[in-house]
């Protein structure tokens, strides 16, 4: 079904191309009018910040240039206002005037990329948030039995209501799918571009494209409380303030501004003092030169950045503190379920015990989960249709009493009742059927002195034959499947425990679960559940180790089931048949020993060690406690994507280090190319020091302030995109990016100062 559905979406988007091409000019304008909007707000928004005030509060280092700028324009204005102190040409204080400022606004117009494309996450969620025709069923009105459909616009849409969404068309508001089949495209969500097939009880969200077929879906919130509003709200509600790592690091800026500020001012003084001519324009560019301005221009990108890149992968970060963490963490504690394995339990086999059959134990798991609706309950079912173990009277099963599962008896299935008042009949075969056994008492013990031959004879077993004289002698009788434990509690003391144990441990040893199906208090056989490892979780958690973190997963799984599926996982410790409050005594055992700590949850008993984890990621689809205690909510309530964000954190780490390595290694090469350039007209001796053989003074100050500003936006793209993550050991990374971007940082500008220097020279 699913690949016919499939290939109906694929002629279908074909049979849409046509139409899309001739919308496309009309597209393309309004495309081309929202990149026009966008790009004149961050104009805007960077020519704003160059207020000195939002400059001294924020960025201390491009403070300090713009307060260069103001005295070398004021000298370029009245160039006569010293002779001491100004001794260059009016057009060479404008021509560094401008080079000062340009710096500072290199470093906004970073800050209000990262920023717009934050904001750029917003925007296209509003974009799906608009208002779409509806065709909404109504009771009745229709020929041949049909519903009729009217048209309406999905803000009148109420929870209840039902509408009818073609291939083509956009699902108005989030709901469930009552009737029909289709793939839908999600691909404006969640960016994956395959579509997803859905069927009926299924979720859509609201602004999604059916992309195949028709479906029935009933609308499930109301307008302003969609699964796209929550996203936007808690995008929106997010906040950036700096993390600590970032306070530190401004803090450290400002301390070496006031210390480069206070040498050069003692230079100046000097140079007075033993008679040099020395230029107020050269200091402050020799200021300007020493200072980390690289990094002081990008660090508010690389901060926003990382919020956005998390963004992208549908998290949302409440502050910096969850993404800072990241990038320290070295303990992570992980859930089997949901987050190690696929969080769905499928049955796989029936195991009999001795004197029943596989088909035995398949009919009777197959009544006793005829109301179970999780997934296990359905698999069950799913396997006995599959392999034709279809107990008979199924009318009647339907119709038992349900018992259903809770945390107290951890067992469910259903109870016939025996009524008196009912005379019972059997159908001319199911008679002749009863006939075939023996004409035991209808007991647990009678069917394991039945021959197996007669069994193969009639091609009926024990529960076939159980359910047949249930009908014709009205008995009462319990069929139940649950946790083994459990059910030896409920068993006859003549239950082969042995024989139930040693089978129970060779399906724990395979890494699946048991489930023990019993009759009347009889066990007569094992389910046996298995839940699939993740895709690719191995290759994952091994890219996490390699950084050196420690990997812990915690189960309620027995000891013996958890080590098998953290074997297959590569996982490093194992917590077993743990209790919700284990978590959080984890988390603070491992604070004590100093490790940082990640984790993940969705339940109002995960939000205590949620709050107390250094990183915490909850569910969207969890409790409300839960989203509140964490820093982070996974909009896709995927728990596996705790390890995209501990990467995300070690990669904006790499990243700021690299780029102040960068920053500080750059400093080498300007004092070879200003220094020379103030006191070689005072002192020829100091030409030995312009070893790049700049062409004069006025080159060589203009060069490194070219320099010093134009590198700011060349490695934008850098701090936006980040320094490439590699699985591998911090000493690894820290050598290597100490090569590129330390040893690479001090070469760089005596190349680029030198060919700047060149160009400028054809000029000057």
């Amino acid at each position: 079904m699913n690949n016919n559905n499939y290939l109906k979406w694929l002629k279908n988007k074909t049979n849409l191309h046509e139409n899309e091409n001739d919308n496309s000019s009309n597209n393309d304008k309004v495309s081309t009018a929202k990149r026009m909007t966008i790009n004149t707000r961050i104009l805007s928004d960077s020519l704003t910040k160059l207020d000195p005030r939002y400059l001294a509060k924020n960025n201390p280092v491009m403070f300090t240039v713009e307060v260069g700028f103001v005295v070398v324009l004021a000298i370029a204005l009245f160039p006569n206002i010293s002779s001491e102190f100004v001794n260059e040409s009016q057009v060479f204080y404008l021509e560094s005037a401008i080079i000062l400022i340009l710096t500072v606004w290199f470093a906004t117009f970073s800050e209000s990329l990262s920023e717009a494309q934050a904001r750029a996450r917003v925007d296209a969620l509003r974009s799906l948030e608009k208002e779409v025709s509806a065709h909404k069923l109504l009771n009745g009105g229709g020929s041949n039995g049909s519903r009729k459909q009217v048209t309406v616009k999905s803000t009148t849409l109420n929870p209840g209501d039902e509408v009818m969404v073609y291939a083509g068309e956009i699902i108005p508001r989030d709901g469930l799918v009552n009737e029909g089949k289709a793939f839908v495209d999600e691909s404006m969500m969640t960016g994956e571009s395959n579509p997803v097939f859905k069927d009926k009880g299924d979720h859509v969200i609201g602004g999604t494209k059916v992309a195949s077929d028709k479906i029935i879906v009933e609308i499930t919130s109301e307008a302003g409380r969609s699964f796209l509003d929550q996203m936007v709200g808690l995008i929106q509600n997010a906040t950036r303030p700096k993390t600590k790592n970032e306070i530190a690091l401004t803090i450290l800026l400002a301390g070496l501004s006031l210390i480069f500020i206070t040498v050069i001012g003692t230079l100046l003084f000097f140079a007075y003092f033993l008679g040099y001519r020395v230029d107020i324009a050269t200091l402050i560019a020799l200021l300007v030169a020493l200072m980390p301005t690289t990094i002081g221009g990008l660090l508010p990108a690389i901060g926003i950045s990382g919020i956005t890149r998390l963004g992208r992968d549908n998290i949302v970060a409440k502050s910096g503190k969850g993404i800072e963490a990241a990038g320290d963490c070295d303990v992570l504690i992980l859930d089997k379920t949901g987050t190690i394995t696929e969080g769905s339990r499928s049955a796989i086999k029936f195991i009999p015990l001795k004197g029943y059959t596989e088909e035995d134990v398949g009919q009777a798991a197959f009544a006793s989960s005829i109301h179970d609706t999780s997934h296990e309950g359905k698999s069950i079912i799913d396997l006995a249709e599959e392999k034709k173990y279809i107990p008979p009277l199924m009318d009647k099963i339907i119709t038992a009493q349900r018992i259903d599962f809770s945390a107290e008896t951890r067992f469910s299935g259903i109870e016939f009742i025996a009524d008196k008042r009912k005379t019972a009949t059997l159908s001319k075969e199911q008679e002749e059927v009863l006939a075939s056994f023996s004409t035991n008492d209808f007991l647990l013990d009678s069917v394991k002195k039945e021959s197996t031959s007669n069994n193969k004879r009639t091609g009926n077993n024990f529960v076939h034959r159980m359910l047949l004289e249930l009908e014709q002698n009205n008995r009462q009788v319990k069929i139940l499947k649950g946790a083994v434990d459990a059910m030896l509690k409920m068993t006859h003391a003549h239950v082969n425990e042995a024989e139930l144990k040693w089978k129970v441990q060779e399906i724990s040893n395979n890494g699946e679960t048991p489930l023990a199906v019993s009759i009347n208090q009889e066990v007569i056989g094992l389910v046996s559940l298995k839940d699939n490892l993740k895709e690719d979780i191995r290759q994952k958690l091994d890219e996490v180790r390699a950084t050196g973190i420690t990997t812990v997963m915690i189960t309620g799984d027995n000891q013996l089931t958890a080590q098998v599926i953290a074997k297959e996982a590569n996982v490093d410790q194992v917590i077993a048949e743990a209790k919700p409050t284990d978590k959080l005594k984890r988390v603070e055992e491992e604070q004590l020993k100093g490790h940082v700590i990640g984790m993940v949850g969705d339940g109002t008993n995960d939000a205590p060690a949620l709050a107390k984890a250094d990183i915490g990621l909850a569910m969207n689809s969890g409790t409300a406690a839960a989203k509140e205690a964490a820093n982070m909510v996974d909009l896709d309530s995927d728990p596996s994507n705790i390890l995209k964000v501990v990467k995300l954190g070690k990669q904006l780490l790499m990243t700021r280090g690299a780029i102040t390595t960068f920053s500080i290694a750059n400093d080498v090469a300007k004092y070879f190319a200003i220094l020379p350039a103030m006191f070689m007209e005072n002192n020829p001796k100091i030409q030995f020091l312009n070893i790049m053989q700049l062409h004069n003074p006025e080159t060589a100050v203009l060069s490194t302030l070219i320099f010093n500003a134009i590198i700011i936006p060349v490695l934008i793209p850098l701090s936006l995109k980040g320094v490439k993550f590699k699985p591998e050991p911090p000493q690894k990374t820290f050598l290597r990016n100490m090569f590129i971007y330390g040893v690479g940082g001090a070469i760089l500008p005596f190349i680029a100062i030198k060919g700047i220097d060149m160009l400028l020279s054809l000029f000057v």
